[in-house]
């Protein structure tokens, strides 16, 4: 029998700046924003493209504008717009439109396509199905690629919440806040008439539904239980259910995938020659919709710092850039974790619709939450205290932009 080839041989570099492990999203950022400083860079990647993960799969408008710097500058032909965000229970609902821009519902595969097309076509070296092995700490900065010793300057973890990188690195004390479980499908379905991200509370979790395509909507349910799924969701919101299911029926386009959705902040993401970046770096409870932006942030952050040779740059920016996104999920945790606080606070929403616009501009960046939280914190807390959890009817509200 002869022996299995050696993949991307004729790929693998004696030398590179930076060796980047993991060709995600993340790893992918990170390869373009440095070739855009012009630093050579070697992506290693154990599986095939393109790379599929369960996710929202929605980008808000700040994190198309993070992609546009990338070079990325995604239309509606590569997904779904929608102008905000809906948070609703079984009573009330309310809606918030972002500032502006719109947000766009894209299909992850599609969207890391692109992001390996440009990082290629900027000369990053991207080796897909390739295995690296890093040898002691105390070693030259080598490591093998199916075999073969690179030399690097830099190494990057960009290989997930599970980070090999991370581990070896000695990068991994951390403070865990919170852990979850993610379950997505797709279905065909008219979207044409949802123009905003839904996010529907139950007493268990969280139903997500973002539109990727005029006939086609992404939905992922987020709980603490291991074990939910379709069955789970189907039954906690039966009202979604009809609704999408229409007159023909809830056709299921694509398998069920799930992942972990965890909040973990590390002490640090750097050490000597190695950085972290994306879930590898720490990450946020897909709650909050942020860490996609959030991985496009930090490989341009470090791509700046990387160009003038200062890991402790990197450092910096890296706290700065989870700040806001950490406070944002704990504040929306508080809803998941109480749900009778959760139903009073929709209500609530539902009856103040100007302070959950405030919100959101805050979320995306183009308000500060403390100004935000000054202004409209009052008078929610004081309504919050007043209103009844449990009114007879439903009510709707659709924020007014010019109330901001």
């Amino acid at each position: 029998m002869l022996p299995s080839p050696v993949p991307n041989l004729d790929k693998i570099p004696c030398n590179t700046d930076a060796l980047i492990v993991g060709g995600g999203p993340s790893g992918l950022a990170a390869a373009i924003a440095l070739r855009q400083h012009g630093i050579d860079c070697t992506v290693v990647e154990a599986r095939p493209p393109a790379i599929d993960k369960a996710c929202g799969e929605g980008l808000m408008p700040d994190a198309r504008e993070v992609l546009a710097q990338l070079g990325i500058h995604l239309t509606c032909a590569d997904g779904q717009p929608f102008r905000g965000i809906q948070f609703a229970n079984a009573t009330h609902s309310v809606q918030a439109r972002f500032p502006d821009g719109e947000g766009l519902g894209v299909r992850r595969p599609h969207l890391h396509a692109l992001l390996a097309a440009r990082a290629e076509a900027l000369g990053a070296r991207l080796l897909w199905e390739s295995h690296i092995q890093l040898p002691s700490k105390a070693a030259a900065q080598v490591a093998l690629v199916n075999g073969q010793p690179v030399r690097y300057r830099w190494l990057i973890g960009a290989d997930g919440q599970a980070s090999t990188v991370r581990s070896w690195a000695g990068l991994d004390a951390a403070r865990w806040q919170s852990v979850r479980y993610g379950f997505r499908t797709h279905y065909r379905v008219d979207t044409s008439c949802l123009d905003a991200v839904e996010v529907h509370w139950g007493r268990r979790g969280q139903l997500y539904l973002t539109p990727v395509a005029p006939d086609c909507i992404c939905v992922a349910y987020l709980s603490r239980d291991a074990h939910s799924g379709r069955t789970d969701w189907l039954a906690e919101f039966p009202h979604v259910a009809r609704r999408l299911a229409g007159h023909d029926g809830l056709e299921a386009i694509t398998q069920q995938r799930g992942a972990v959705s965890a909040t973990c902040r590390l002490r640090r993401v750097t050490r000597d020659h190695v950085a972290l970046i994306g879930d590898a770096s720490g990450s946020v409870d897909s709650i909050t919709g942020e860490g996609l932006a959030l991985s496009f942030r930090q490989s341009l952050a470090l791509a700046d710092a990387l160009s003038t040779n200062s890991l402790a740059a990197y450092e910096s920016a890296h706290r700065r850039i989870v700040r806001l996104p950490h406070a944002m999920g704990a504040l929306m945790l508080t809803l998941d974790r109480w749900p009778s606080f959760q139903a009073r606070s929709i209500c609530t929403l539902a009856a103040t619709p100007e302070f959950f616009q405030g919100m959101l501009h805050a979320h995306i960046g183009t308000r500060s939450l403390p100004s935000v939280l000054l202004r409209y914190g009052p008078g929610f807390i004081r309504d919050l205290l007043n209103i009844d959890a449990q009114p007879a009817a439903q009510t709707s509200f659709v924020s007014d932009m010019s109330a901001m």
